[in-house]
């Protein structure tokens, strides 16, 4: 049932301009879906829509596809047929499977000759709680973080068309790291489909191509794994390198630095045989798209041999590892660093299949410590990545947690899992100070705690006696800088310490580079900095440098720094602990970080634009179970809101209510009317509400629960409430 629009309050005609830049680019707009609310009467100078609904218990069904069908949630689906695959065509409510994050930028590009590392996810045969786009209440779920180390993430399933979940492509994007779905086809099953569109003429392939390609490029992800594991016969299996060839000419065309990998299964001849290398009997296939993905059961002599057959192209063959150890293989489990050994040493890419085992297989209360451990033994083989743009925020968040904590204050207690609010993730692991053993620092993820969001960064070490300090670089970047950079650091010191904390950066080639302000601790090639405190903000700047130097809930400190410099690339960033003056005791430390910022200082005078044309759509009612007799009915409301906005400058959206039931809302205090309470986070310009409790209204009157749209901008600014959106639903009893 639609909510029909009845009229508007508060002219806002100051704000007409910044509306107007919240509608999006002319092709951002045509590429959403069209949609039709009926009854909608809304005025170009609104500032708040209010939509009428009578309540009724028999609501129009939603496509199935797309919602959970017990909780009406918005689900990430697969195509399960030939049939389902060429007849999909863009939905309004393919909207929530969209990815807000493009593809960022990183060094080394994809297209260099190095070596590159593929992660396969192949989980319990997918969509598990991952699917639940607006998250989900988990214990202990699984979560990947090593992302700097990765190159190119498959989101693997045995559907035939596997869409990688929405929240896999945000956190991949946002780490820069490529994301391919899977097109797969087995046993007599999979022999008829093949049969179906590669035994005829070209413009069968062609169909499924293009609808393939017309997939990736809708849901903002980057190409595919095809994996034919079916035998097939001499016209298909003689069509099948033209359809990869062009699949992977329409991709390129069409989704910038997409990729097309095929897996070793078929051979030229048509039968299904297993290869586990590259050689004359499935070569066809690789010259015909962008990689080939290995068999698992290869030993060093396959390797030797493909040297001849990859030719230049040795960093397109991707060496299958099963994390598993399934089959007569090399390695894995723990023991994958032996197989990772061997590829590099013959200077090929890596692909690692269903490395979620140390989930699956191990204690699940061990998952962070276990996966810590599998990457820490392959460290030395995967060539870390550097992020390349600004501005550069993280709370080091891992999407999950046993609470949620909104800028030190709790504002949540219970379990949550949203793929989606990852934050971009650090180099974890180990430094030691170089000549002096006594002298180190470990990062590890924290759930025990946080600034904002589920978790923060948890650092311990020592300072030796004979030196003044120590170091552990945390993110390698590659930023051609502004001339003014604004910094912050948000940390908290644990126990009584006189340990000193402090931000540096490194930038590359001193002589070149000219910096004001701040004071050059050493003169190497790469050139290390201390930047000084930024005390007194521009009036600007107040809205994100309002906390500095302000004491923050739950003891954390947070320092704002600024920095001047002309012709520089910053290179890295560092943590650094240093003892206090005169003491020469080893000095031990934990500190825990909140956030860090990195910001182009002329991005923060640029004006924000306004959520605007909010709507209210899919109405469910249905009643709520009274706790105790005697007590006053509720109602439990369900609806999707939909609004405008300039994606491209908003990290997510925070959506609240205020106005509707009090109390009993799991893990939450009761609102209060000057207090919005938070209902969860919004990575696309819709969110489905889910049972939300609200009164039941008399005969005659009228119910009102109020919505409102927080945007979050990149640069982390907080955005004041009279600034959001804001959308009222009327509701009463049937007459």
């Amino acid at each position: 049932m639609e909510a029909a629009a009845v009229g508007v309050t508060r002219a806002a005609s100051r704000r007409r301009e910044r509306q107007r830049q919240g509608l999006g680019t002319p092709e951002e707009q045509e590429r959403r879906p069209k949609r039709q609310w009926p009854g909608r009467r809304i005025k170009e100078d609104e500032e708040e829509a209010v939509f009428r609904e009578v309540v009724s218990f028999t609501p129009d069904p939603l496509p199935v596809r797309y919602y959970d069908k017990d909780t009406t949630k918005p689900v990430s689906f697969y195509l399960s047929s030939l049939e389902e695959l060429l007849a999909w065509v863009p939905h309004v409510e393919d909207g929530f499977n969209v990815a807000l994050e493009p593809l960022a930028r990183r060094q080394p590009p994809l297209s260099s000759l190095r070596p590159r590392t593929l992660l396969c996810h192949d989980m319990m045969g997918g969509y598990l709680d991952d699917k639940f786009i607006q998250g989900s209440v988990v214990q202990n779920p699984y979560s990947f973080y090593h992302w700097q180390y990765i190159d190119i993430f498959v989101y693997f399933s045995h559907h035939t068309v596997t869409i990688p979940p929405v929240g896999w492509t945000n956190i991949a994007h946002r780490h820069g790291v490529c994301v391919l779905g899977t097109f797969i086809t087995e046993w007599n099953e999979g022999g008829k489909l093949c049969e179906a569109f590669l035994a005829g003429d070209e413009h069968s392939y062609q169909a499924v191509a293009d609808r393939l390609v017309q997939i990736a490029q809708f849901f903002h992800f980057d190409g595919w794994l095809i994996n034919i594991e079916n035998s097939l016969s001499p016209t298909a299996v003689g069509n099948t390198p033209r359809f990869l060839q062009y699949l992977t000419a329409q991709l390129h065309q069409q989704v910038p630095g997409g990729l097309v990998l095929w897996y070793d299964s078929v051979v030229q001849s048509g039968q299904l045989k297993w290869q586990d290398e590259l050689n004359e009997q499935n070569r066809v296939f690789f010259d015909s798209c962008d990689g080939f993905f290995t068999n698992y059961n290869w030993r060093e002599e396959h390797l030797e041999r493909m040297l001849g057959q990859a030719g230049e192209r040795l960093a397109d063959v991707y060496v299958g590892v099963d994390v598993f150890a399934r089959g007569n293989v090399v390695g894995g489990r723990f023991d994958t660093d032996k197989s990772l050994e061997l590829i590099r040493k013959h200077g090929f890419s890596a692909a690692l299949f269903a490395p979620g085992w140390v989930y699956e297989c191990l204690e699940k209360t061990d998952f962070l410590q276990n996966q810590d451990k599998f990457w820490r033994l392959l460290e030395r083989h995967l060539p870390t990545h550097s992020i390349c743009a600004l501005p550069f925020v993280t709370t080091f968040c891992l999407g999950m947690g046993t609470r949620r904590v909104y800028y030190g204050q709790e504002e949540a207690v219970g379990p949550w899992y949203h793929p989606s609010a990852q934050e971009i993730q650090p180099l974890f692991g180990e430094h030691r100070l170089g000549g002096h053993g006594q002298g180190w620092v470990k990062t590890h993820c924290c759930l025990a705690d946080a600034w904002h969001g589920g978790s923060s960064l948890l650092l311990r070490g020592a300072i030796p006696p004979e030196v003044g300090n120590v170091a552990v670089r945390l993110f390698s970047l590659q930023v051609p800088v502004p001339p003014k950079l604004f910094l912050s650091l948000v940390y908290k010191l644990e126990g009584p310490t006189d340990v000193r904390v402090a931000l540096e950066l490194t930038t590359e080639d001193a002589g070149s580079c000219h910096i004001g302000g701040i004071s050059v601790l050493n003169a190497e090639t790469s050139s290390r900095h201390s930047p000084r405190p930024l005390r007194l903000p521009p009036t600007k700047l107040a809205r994100w440098a309002g906390r500095c130097g302000q004491p923050l809930s739950g003891g954390w400190v947070q320092r704002c720094y600024e920095v001047s410099l002309r012709g520089c690339l910053l290179q890295d960033l560092f943590i650094s602990f240093s003892r206090p003056p005169g003491t020469r005791e080893e000095e031990s430390f934990v500190c825990r970080l909140g956030e860090i910022q990195v910001v182009d200082a002329v991005s923060l005078l640029t004006p924000l634009p306004q959520v605007q044309a909010i709507t209210v759509s899919r109405v469910r009612w249905q009643q709520a179970a009274s706790e105790t007799e005697g007590s006053p009915a509720r109602l439990q409301l369900s609806c999707t809101l939909h609004w405008s906005y300039l994606l491209s400058q908003v990290r997510c959206f925070r959506v609240h209510c205020q106005g509707m039931a009090r109390g009993d809302f799991p893990g939450r205090e009761p609102s209060r009317p000057e207090k919005p309470m938070f209902l969860g986070l919004a990575f696309a310009n819709q969110y489905r509400i889910v049972d939300l409790l609200v009164d039941a209204t008399a005969d005659g009157q009228d119910g009102r629960v109020e919505f409102l749209v927080e945007p979050v901008p990149k640069e982390g600014l907080l955005v004041p409430q009279a600034e959001w959106g804001r959308v009222a639903l009327l509701y009463s009893a049937p007459a």
